[in-house]
C-alpha cells in the first residue's frame, strides 16, 4: 500500500471473537477500521486496543440485517473515516436447533443476519470500491457449510454466503473489487461455547475433544481467522478472487 494512502476497512461483528481480531489485524497493516457491531459501545474494547497501538478506529452501531441502519452506518464512515474500499461480512448469529425443533424465527434471524447483512452490507460499501477502482469483500462462511447436525440454518446461511461470494467475484472484478470467502474450522470464540453448551458439554472438554479430531492437533484461534483475512484484503491479493479458504487445520473430508 502506498505510504501516502491510508485505506477504510468495515469489519461487521467486530466487538468481539473473530471480528475483533480482525479490527485489530487490519488496523496493524495500516487501515483505518470501522468497528461495527449491533452495540456500540460493546466495540469500546476493539477500538481503545487499536488506538493505543497508534492506529485509527471507529465504533459504528449498526444491525447490520436493517438497510436504513446499515445505509446511515456506511455513510458515517463515509464522513469520518472516509471511503470504505475493504468489508469483512463477520456478523452472524447462531440459533442452533434440529429441524423438528426449529422455529421459523430461528431460521429467519440467522438468514437475515448472516445472508441479508452480507448482501446490504456489500451493496452499499461497492459503490466506493468502485470509485476507487480498488476493493476486497471478505465474506465469513464456515466449515458448517458442509453440513452440520443441529445447525440447518447457520450451514444454510454459510454455504448461501460462498455462492454470494463467487457471484460478487464475477460482477464486481472488472472494477478492481475481489470478493473471497474465508470458512472457518473450530475456532474458540463465544459462538462455540454456545455450541458446546448446547451439546450438554464443558468448553475446555469440548476443546480438547475437538482438537483430536484436527490434523495440526489443536483448536484454532480468532487471530487464525484474522490472517488469512489480512492476506485477502491485502494489495497483493488482487488476482485472488471467488475463493473459499478453509482455516480449519487440516483438510475436512
Amino acid at each position: 500500500m502506498s505510504t501516502t494512502e491510508q485505506r477504510v476497512a468495515i469489519v461487521t461483528g467486530a466487538a468481539r471473537g473473530i471480528g475483533a481480531a480482525t479490527a485489530v489485524r487490519l488496523a496493524e497493516e495500516g487501515r483505518a477500521v470501522a468497528v461495527l457491531d449491533l452495540d456500540e459501545a460493546a466495540c469500546k474494547e476493539t477500538v481503545e486496543k487499536i488506538t493505543a497501538a497508534g492506529g485509527k478506529a471507529l465504533a459504528v452501531g449498526c444491525d447490520v440485517s436493517d438497510e436504513a441502519q446499515v445505509e446511515a452506518a456506511v455513510a458515517r464512515v463515509v464522513e469520518e473515516l472516509g471511503a470504505p474500499t475493504i468489508l469483512v461480512n463477520n456478523a452472524g448469529v447462531l440459533r442452533d436447533n434440529l429441524l423438528f425443533k426449529m422455529s421459523a424465527s430461528d431460521w429467519d434471524t440467522v438468514m437475515n443476519v448472516h445472508l441479508r447483512g452480507a448482501f446490504l452490507m456489500s451493496k452499499a460499501v461497492q459503490k466506493h470500491m468502485v470509485d476507487a477502482k480498488f476493493g476486497r469483500i471478505v465474506n465469513l462462511s464456515s466449515s458448517s457449510a458442509l453440513g452440520n447436525r443441529g445447525q440447518v440454518n447457520y450451514a444454510a446461511a454459510k454455504a448461501g454466503l460462498q455462492g454470494f461470494t463467487k457471484t460478487l467475484a464475477k460482477e464486481l472484478g472488472k472494477f478492481g473489487v475481489t470478493a473471497n470467502a474465508v470458512a472457518p474450522g473450530f475456532i474458540v470464540t463465544e459462538m462455540t461455547k454456545a455450541t458446546a453448551d448446547r451439546v450438554g458439554m464443558g468448553f475446555e472438554e469440548f476443546q480438547a475433544a475437538a482438537a483430536t479430531q484436527i490434523p495440526v492437533q489443536r483448536v484454532g484461534r480468532p487471530e487464525d481467522i484474522a490472517n488469512a483475512i489480512a492476506f485477502f484484503t491485502g494489495e497483493a491479493a488482487g488476482f485472488v478472487s471467488g475463493q473459499v479458504m478453509y482455516v480449519a487445520g487440516g483438510p475436512l473430508n
